[in-house]
């Protein structure tokens, strides 16, 4: 939290977002879109590390193995967004990138830490015709070429069922419950 850090966003209408954000490499915002350098606090986003990025291309070339048609595609922003129970982001497309690369279907990299989440996902902002997956720690999820202007959105973040050894984890890295997800792609 705090200058550089994670802040809770708003929407072009003023309202505040049910999720905090903070963004790596670029800054990206809800209303501005790419084009700030600089956050209102002043702040420029930390560096992309690098550990981000190869975990991006390690990712996208294990699904290459799959789905031959899905292009690479080097993130040069991570925009994380962390969850909290009672948090959600509703449904959207990311389709504020270079034309180009989104003609070219360039994937997005989604990585999930910390608790489950209800993520919907479909062609359509219908809900009732939308597929649902549960998310979990350590699960990526890509999404690109022909599906790269996919809606999608979370519509719930999951408690533990058991919360045995929570709070030693809490304890040991200082961390509070939520999600956090890693959302890597190339502006």
């Amino acid at each position: 939290m705090g200058p550089g850090g994670f802040y809770r966003p708003s929407n072009r209408s003023g309202a505040k977002l049910r999720l905090h954000m903070m963004c790596f490499g670029r800054l990206w915002d809800p209303v501005t879109k790419y084009e700030k350098s600089y956050r209102s606090d002043g702040s420029a986003p930390p560096p992309l590390p690098y550990e981000f990025i190869s975990l991006a291309e390690n990712a996208i070339e294990d699904a290459q193995l799959h789905m031959k048609l899905l292009p690479s595609m080097l993130p040069d922003i991570c925009v994380a967004n962390f969850y909290s129970y009672g948090d959600r982001l509703g449904l959207h497309q990311d389709c504020d990138e270079h034309v180009g690369g989104l003609d070219r279907g360039l994937p997005v990299v989604s990585v999930s830490i910390g608790e489950s989440a209800e993520f919907l996902y479909g062609h359509t902002r219908d809900e009732n015709k939308l597929e649902k997956v549960l998310l979990e720690s350590g699960d990526v999820l890509i999404f690109g070429g022909k599906s790269r202007r996919i809606f999608h959105g979370v519509r719930r973040i999951i408690p533990p069922l058991d919360p045995t050894g929570v709070s030693q984890v809490i304890e040991e890295t200082g961390l509070i419950l939520g999600r956090l997800n890693l959302t890597l792609k190339q502006s």
